[in-house]
């Protein structure tokens, strides 16, 4: 089965960590067969260096560049254009992929032709590759799935595999703060696709004390309320549901950020 897979990299991005995604991508027990790199505007001198580097290295590599920032869901939709194949990986330009990620999730998409987006558990880590700070599990079949997304985010974004098709019939990536994959996930659970999580790691999601600080603040809470609204208001769920989800995540919003940090490593991983 072919497939793509689609990158966005933008100025403030490490040099360092670039490489290391791109290893892992491509030193794949199941090579892509396309790499789509959105540029989401100019880059530095280091970046676009590596960026050459890899692409005179590797004929699969596609460079699509924009003019300027566009923000991560636009240049997203924005490569998906360029994508060849329906079955599309994603894959963020810090993380780092195990080297049978791929091959995993295509073994799922061969055994249950009806799935269309296969995801998985991920590993945190922060400076250190080899330490591991929580791990993000979520549920496996799409019931499962379909629930929880009623409570917390049911996919992990940066270890996703989804048909392009089913993603674009959805809408893509429709702009809304902080939420964009999840608003997604929603739309499409809503028109009835089939999801499924592998029961085990396949990325290593590279985070920080300072992730958890974006998150947090009275600005993100009142975001929280907004799309908590907007899912209630598409029947995803209830007014029950509503006000459970308002009473813990508007808290975990505005408490301090080192208790916020806390909150998820302990309480929201495993």
């Amino acid at each position: 089965m072919p497939f793509s897979v689609l990158m966005s990299l933008y100025s403030k991005e490490s040099p360092e960590y670039l490489r290391q995604s791109l290893d892992s991508v491509f030193s794949q027990t199941r090579r892509a067969d396309e790499v789509i790199l959105v540029e989401d505007g100019p880059l530095t001198f280091e970046l676009d260096s590596i960026v050459k580097e890899y692409e005179n290295k590797y004929p699969e590599l596609k460079v699509i560049a924009l003019d300027k920032n566009h923000g991560l869901g636009k240049a997203l939709n924005e490569g998906l254009k360029h994508c060849s194949f329906d079955l599309v990986a994603r894959m963020d330009t810090d993380d780092i992929a195990r080297e049978d990620r791929f091959e995993r999730q295509l073994q799922i998409f061969n055994i249950y032709p009806q799935v269309e987006i296969v995801s998985s558990w991920i590993e945190e880590f922060d400076s250190d590759t080899g330490v591991i700070l929580s791990q993000r599990k979520l549920p496996e079949y799409p019931f499962e799935i379909y629930e929880f997304g009623k409570k917390r985010c049911p996919i992990n974004h940066p270890a996703v595999m989804f048909r392009k098709n089913s993603v674009l019939f959805a809408g893509g990536y429709i702009p809304f703060p902080l939420f964009e994959d999840y608003y997604l996930w929603v739309r499409l659970l809503l028109n009835g696709a089939n999801f499924y999580n592998v029961q085990e790691s396949l990325l290593r999601f590279r985070t920080s004390k300072d992730m958890y600080k974006r998150r947090g603040g009275f600005k993100h809470a009142l975001d929280e309320i907004r799309f908590q609204k907007h899912i209630k208001r598409l029947g995803y769920t209830s007014w029950e549901q509503f006000f459970a989800n308002i009473s813990i995540r508007f808290v975990v919003r505005v408490i301090p950020n080192s208790i916020r940090t806390w909150v998820y490593r302990h309480l929201l991983r495993k």
